[in-house]
Formats: C-alpha cells, structure tokens, sequence
C-alpha cells in the first residue's frame, strides 16, 4: 500500500473503527484505558500485499508486534505462516489454528525447555547460536522425530535506512554469515533436519530501494551459503522491515517495487532451489496502523503559561507513543481528541505516572479539551500493550479488543 491506512472520523468527531464509533466501542468496553483494533484494517493491509505479489511468496505474521489472542486468531486465517520467538507465543500460534509446518520460531537465547517444546510441536526452529544444536539433537532422539531447523544468519551488510538494525556486524542475533558452513557441517552429522535460511537486517524501514538492497544481497548470501550443504533448500526467510509512518514527514512506504523485486526473486528462485519457498515475515507493517490507544482526560492542568491533559493512560500501556522504546529523538504519534470543543489549543498530553518521561504528545496543536473527553494514539497496533511496563505503580490494567 502507498497510503497510510486510517480510520476516518465521522461527521461527528468520532473515529469510525469498522464501521462503529470508537466512543460506543469504548462504552461497551466499560472503561478506559484500552486498545482497540479494527479488523477491517488488517484484510485491507494483507490484501493490497498479496495484489501483485507472485504466490509463491508466503506472508507470514510476526507476533511479536502483537501477540493478542483474538487478533493473532484473525490474522492466521489471512497470512500463510507465523513466526514466534517464545514459547508463551508458540502457545498463541498453535491455539489460533496455524499448522505447525507453518509456524517458525526464532530468538537468541532460547532455552532447552523451549527448543523440546518447539520440536515436540513440528514448527521450523530458526537456530542462532552452535549452542542450540546439541539440544535440539538431544530432543529429536527423546522424541524420535528430527528437529526442522533453518539457520538464523547474521549478514556481512546493514540494511540501509532501517529504524532499528537486526543484522550486520556484531549482533546477539543469528549466526556470523561466516561461521555458518561450520553449522551446517554440524546439522548434518547431528542429523537434523535442514530446510533453510532466515535473515532479518532491520525494521522499520521506509525507503523501498534500501530494503530491495537488502533482499537482494540477502538472497545472494542464502545461496551462497546453500551451496555449503548437501540438502535441499527448501525455504528461503528474508525477513521483513517494512516501516510504517509515525511522525511529521514521515512518507508511507512505496511497496509496488519491493513486489516486483520479490516476484523477480521467487522466479529466480525456482531456478537455483527448485520448490523453495520465499518467506516475508511482516508485524508492524500488517497491524501497526489498524489500532489505537484511547485513554480519557481526568484533569487539565496550566503551569507557567503550559497546558497540560493528564490523563488515565501513560508509557506503562504504551512505552513506544512516550518515546521510550526505540526512538533516539523523541516525536510525537498522530493524536486526536474525541469530545474535544472547537478552539484549538497547544498542549501537552501525559499520563498518571511520577515520571516526565510519561509523556504521550508534546505541545501539540489539539481541539480544547476537558476533563472526560477521549484522547486517542494512533498508529497504536504494534508494539503497544505487551511492549510496555505495565506493572509499574501499580495502575489499573488496559483492555484490548478487535472490532
């Protein structure tokens, strides 16, 4: 898509959420702080990525970016695969529905536990550390069935542009491109069972040639590294990276050629590994922009001449809107005021909490607001609720839902 996906408001004020207003949402759920989804927004999203997009490309759903149960259910109904990096999701992913064949699990730092756990389900572990092998080996004999492994490559190459780097020089992530035809050796002495390669060098990304770049150089390395061992490729993971816009000039992403170069790869690939397959794992990209954060105004406050909303929410729901998950320069999210009057006004939203880094918009321009009105975070889908501190001083704790 080229376009940000968003809710419209209604000729009311109010944020239309598939269909309804986002306020009646918020009164049946009784209460705020809460997160809400629109479902609506995620076949939107999964559909303009499959539109031109060769099929033999498989989207898989990160759920890391959002592990809510009735979204993750919805989202496996849409996708071809999922994608963990724990146990605790493993569980989500198997209760959705998703076939184990489909589910692949990534991570450093797995633990034994968790690596038998994910034999004894079937899924495809992503291996990152020589450290994994012996467990694994270990668990196929307990169980008798091999473990599916792909191995995790950190690449020789930055992807270029990327929010936040995943790969290149030195990572806790993945295996050093150049110590991989040592693992692979030992996979097969181990006699594990080989099917492919995972490479993931950043997210958050918004320039279409930078992560071109990097699928290209990504491809190149995964067959490079194939030709290092006598089995068959069978899956070829490049990852993801595709950012969303946040913040004042942020341009949403250009898609139709990244497609163009993946169906180009999947033909070459067809080629070099005949039946492989290659793999897009995508979290925020399909749900970050389908969600929001609404909290409610409990005091306006002036000091020295500032405005300031307190509200009932804050960073311990949603850490990523407050800055502090990720962003070197703080910025502020898109923001809107539900119940708001018609003046507008330059304050400052923040939450409960005995902290000034609960801050969830600095001095912007909103409709007046008092005491009772709705302020709304959008761009909220990803990284929001799981992703913050939500036991810090102890506030009530956010509700989520997918309308």
């Amino acid at each position: 898509m080229n376009a940000p996906l968003h809710s419209p408001f209604t000729l009311a004020g109010d944020l239309d959420v598939n269909g309804q207003p986002l306020s009646r949402i918020v009164e049946r759920l009784g209460q705020t702080p809460c997160y809400i989804y629109d479902r609506s927004l995620l076949d939107q999203r999964v559909a303009t990525l499959r539109q031109g997009l060769d099929p033999r490309i498989q989207l898989h759903y990160a759920i890391k970016a959002n592990p809510m149960p009735a979204l993750v259910g919805h989202m496996a109904r849409l996708v071809d695969g999922l994608d963990v990096a724990s146990a605790g999701e493993l569980k989500i992913a198997l209760d959705a529905g998703m076939v184990p064949r489909e589910i692949s699990f990534a991570g450093p730092g797995k633990r034994a536990e968790e690596l038998t756990q994910a034999v004894a389900a079937g899924v495809l572990i992503n291996v990152e550390s020589p450290r994994e092998l012996p467990i694994l080996a270990a668990a196929s004999q307990k169980l008798g069935v091999p473990a599916r492994v792909a191995v995790r490559v950190n690449p020789d190459f930055d992807l270029r542009a990327s929010g936040m780097k995943m790969g290149g020089g030195a990572k806790q992530f993945g295996v050093d491109a150049e110590a991989v035809p040592a693992l692979l050796r030992e996979i097969h002495q181990l006699g594990l069972q080989f099917e492919g390669f995972h490479l993931f060098a950043g997210s958050q990304n918004l320039k279409a040639d930078a992560i071109i770049d990097a699928q290209q150089k990504s491809y190149a390395l995964a067959l490079r590294l194939a030709a290092e061992i006598d089995q068959p490729l069978k899956v070829l993971n490049l990852g993801g990276g595709f950012g969303i816009p946040y913040f004042p000039g942020d341009q949403p992403l250009t898609v139709d050629p990244i497609k163009q170069n993946l169906n180009a790869l999947a033909e070459q690939l067809a080629t070099d590994a005949p039946g492989a397959s290659v793999v897009i794992e995508l979290g925020r990209y399909m749900v970050g922009e389908a969600g929001y954060y609404v909290c409610r105004v409990v005091d306006r406050k002036l000091s020295r001449g500032q405005v300031f909303l307190v509200t009932d929410g804050g960073m311990h729901h949603h850490l990523a809107a407050s800055g502090n998950f990720g962003q070197v320069l703080r910025k502020n999210y898109p923001v809107s005021i539900i119940g708001g009057g018609p003046e507008t006004e330059v304050a400052s939203v923040v939450g409960p909490l005995c902290t000034p880094l609960d801050l969830l918009g600095d001095k912007m321009a909103l409709p007046k607001a008092e005491p009772g009105a709705l302020v709304v975070i959008h761009q909220s889908g990803a990284y929001g609720r799981s992703a913050s501190p939500r036991d810090f001083l102890g506030h009530p704790e956010v509700v989520e839902t997918l309308v």
